[in-house]
């Protein structure tokens, strides 16, 4: 699905709400809008709250006729009935549904439960037996006697635990980590496993508790208050097990070379920026986003939060990508509950303690809609599960025949004064639907129980459908917001077929616009340049011979480089590009004719330019600004098809209604 969020014309959108004040503003083809209609989308989005500026107004509402008009052509031509547009609706309508198909009050609940657990760290080992969630009584027995059994032969966890782990655990990392996962916290392990971590005693082991893995049992080391969150920035020289020996022996010799020159005194980020192998981080002076715990390998985040005060700077570290020197910025402690609540409700959305929040949801939705079940006609199913059901030639045609008597029902009394009833053949439809427990006669045994959990899963199914359906008869912001999501897809698609997509595929019509317009699209002046960072006066001496032989000789930076760094790979640096005034400190330094400037002395650093051609203004070629002159004629195309719109379709201003909004 297209992302809409950003799309600015969606800022016309407007809410079907009550109008207060019905006198038509806007008549567009057969469609009046209101001065109610209108002004709710002028108020969402000037930020003017108590007063409007006549001017904005006729702005907005000369936009807002633009999106009317766009949205006309659109239904016209009938893609509001595609079935891709039906289809990416239905997906978004999911996505803006979510938030009311939950219980808040048990929300509430997880989210201060999530942030008293994110004050602590927690480290904890554990022992896996898979199976899973939804496995029949027999396996999950059989899963938890293995694991029963293994815990007795545990008789000093302390020092027995890892190895149990280690050579029983069916956690395929065990065999390595004895087990042991590290400090952790809130929403970095599944939900049922933080909660056992949290509830367990430092130094005991927990109950066997559950997960959709399997079962599990933990044996917790240490529990320490949360670290917070640390943002550093780190200089990396890449080493990895394939180097052969002399280049893992350059990479630690340059990253004690590099300490060195910070303990004398050199800017730790200029250094990041010309050495370090993290190109995502360099650029910055080797700044990293805010972490904690969990997030980095834990030789990094040890070593970061280890560093006491900002500013701070650590030995070189090895960890799995290389070496690293690193420097303290800024450290948050954890923030107050109102500053987290929002992440944390996004976390829990996404988390599977929201499955509780649904559970308890459920639960309240057949309380609402008067949810009845016949319990005798549920029992007389159980009779349809023969042979032929779990041996994968089942249909409910011919083994449930006859039974169709009621089952269950859910009626809205208050909204839609809905009522839907469900019968004994819905439910063999629904099994035929399920049949993840076909082909194994060992089930034969535990049909009721098979049956239970299919019939739960219909019932659950079933009531929240149909609170979802009655979403926009329940909610009339959920209704509004679904009106803009349909028109502003409506607008997208229109809008790539019209002007975005049309203007990259017209390759033809993009080179002519370029050809009219090329002087709107100019370089100024620029020199295609090098820059030569050396270490010494010694060093630029030499790189000066270098850089005069460099072109008679076709020598390339890369070999003018591996002579000079002989001895120390931070002898030299070079830099080759085009640049324009102000785009380098550097080379507005230096006079701009062609030719070797005169050294420059840089954070410690004999730095000299070697101009190769000072470039004149001149039209970018449209390979050079593609982008620009696509955006160009984008807006080009959009402003003459809405003056064809604007031809195509009536529409009219009332003015005695406008001048009374400007009043």
């Amino acid at each position: 699905m297209r992302k809409l969020w950003g799309f600015a014309v969606f800022i016309f959108f407007a809410a079907s709400l009550t109008a207060q004040n019905n006198k038509v503003l806007l008549t567009v083809e057969d469609e009046n809008i209101t001065v109610d209609e209108f002004l709710r989308v002028y108020n969402k989005n000037n930020n003017a709250e108590n007063s409007i500026d006549p001017k904005s107004v006729s702005e907005y509402l000369d936009l807002y006729i633009n999106f009317k008009l766009k949205v006309k052509e659109a239904e016209a031509l009938g893609m509001d009935t595609a079935e891709s547009f039906v289809k990416e609706l239905g997906g978004y309508r999911k996505q803006l549904a979510q938030p009311y198909l939950t219980d808040q009050q048990m929300t509430d609940e997880l989210i201060k439960e999530a942030y008293d657990r994110m004050k602590y760290d927690v480290r904890a080992s554990h022992i896996l037996v898979r199976v899973g969630l939804e496995a029949l009584p027999k396996d999950t027995l059989k899963a938890r006697s293995r694991l029963n059994s293994i815990l007795k032969a545990i008789k000093n966890p302390e020092k027995e635990f890892g190895k149990a782990a280690a050579e029983m655990s069916e956690d395929p990392s065990a065999k390595q980590n004895f087990g042991d996962l590290g400090y952790f916290t809130a929403f970095q392990m599944v939900y049922p496993f933080e909660t056992a971590a949290y509830n367990t005693k430092p130094g005991t082991m927990s109950k066997p508790i559950r997960t959709r893995f399997g079962y599990h049992v933990l044996y917790v080391h240490d529990k320490r208050p949360a670290r917070g969150e640390i943002k550093v920035a780190h200089i990396l020289i890449k080493v990895d097990e394939v180097m052969d020996d002399a280049t893992q022996s350059n990479a630690e010799q340059k990253i004690n070379e590099l300490y060195t020159r910070i303990q004398n005194g050199d800017e730790f980020d200029a250094l990041a920026r010309q050495f370090s192998d993290d190109k995502s981080s360099s650029a910055k002076g080797g700044e990293l986003p805010m972490f904690g715990t969990g997030r980095m390998v834990p030789e990094f985040e040890d070593a970061s939060f280890a560093l006491l005060n900002d500013g701070d700077i650590s030995k070189p570290i090895k960890t799995q990508y290389g070496w690293h020197i690193i420097k303290r910025l800024e450290k948050n402690e954890i923030p107050t509950l109102e500053e987290a609540e929002r992440d944390i409700k996004r976390k829990i959305s996404r988390d599977g303690r929201s499955q509780k929040s649904q559970a308890s949801f459920i639960k309240k939705l057949k309380e609402e809609y008067n949810f009845k079940f016949d319990e005798k006609a549920f029992n007389e199913m159980v009779s349809c599960m023969d042979d032929e059901f779990f041996e994968g030639q089942w249909t409910p045609e011919e083994n449930c025949a006859g039974k169709d008597k009621f089952l269950f029902s859910i009626e809205d009394s208050k909204y839609s004064n809905r009522k839907e009833d469900y019968t004994q053949q819905d439910l063999a439809n629904f099994m035929q639907r399920n049949r993840r427990y076909e082909r194994n006669k060992e089930n034969l045994g535990q049909k009721d129980a098979i049956l239970k959990i299919i019939f739960d899963k219909l019932v659950s199914n079933s009531v929240m459908q149909f609170e979802e359906s009655n979403l926009e008869v329940k909610y009339a912001d959920f209704k509004d917001i679904m009106r803009e999501y349909r028109d502003g897809i409506l607008l997208f698609e229109l809008m790539d077929d019209m002007v975005w997509t049309k203007a990259i595929k017209d390759t033809t019509g993009l080179d002519k616009f370029y050809e009219s317009n090329k002087q709107n699209f100019m370089w100024d002046t620029r020199v295609d340049a090098k820059i030569f960072v050396c270490k010494d006066e010694l060093v630029a001496k030499k790189a000066k011979k270098m850089a005069k032989k460099q072109l008679k000789k076709g020598l390339t930076n890369d070999e003018v480089k591996e002579k000079i760094n002989a001895d120390s790979q931070l002898n030299l640096e070079i830099k080759e590009d085009k640049y324009l005034k102000g785009d380098n400190e550097i080379i507005d330094q230096a006079e701009w004719q062609a030719g070797i400037s005169e050294n420059l002395n840089i954070d410690k650093q004999i730095i000299f330019v070697n101009i190769l051609q000072v470039l004149p203004p001149q039209p970018k070629k449209i390979e050079e600004a593609r982008g620009i002159i696509t955006a160009e004629y984008q807006n080009y195309l959009e402003k003459e098809w809405i003056k064809e719109l604007r031809n195509k379709y009536s529409y009219k201003v009332n003015d005695e209604v406008l001048k009374s909004i400007n009043n």
